[in-house]
């Protein structure tokens, strides 16, 4: 599984990384965490509001700081 935290680097953006990060540290899924910077980048994704988790391709949560249960929920774990 590949997991892309989009956001320009901001607060909202960085605790988003750092949730899905313990997500996967805890529940010991297989997956690539990436971080998306770029504003180019993001914009392909035609988001709404960052921050957002992209999950193999598709947007799953964005425009908020997601709790781990719906990180959870979003990486089909729960």
């Amino acid at each position: 599984m590949e997991i892309i935290v989009l956001g320009a680097g901001c607060a909202a953006c960085n605790k988003v990384y750092s949730t899905v990060q313990k997500v996967i540290a805890e529940t010991g899924i297989d997956a690539t965490l990436h971080k998306e910077e770029n504003i180019m980048k993001i914009l392909e994704y035609n988001l709404i509001a960052p921050p957002a988790v992209v999950v193999d391709g598709v947007v799953k949560l964005q425009g908020t700081i997601p709790s781990e249960v719906e990180i959870k929920k979003a990486l089909e774990i729960i």
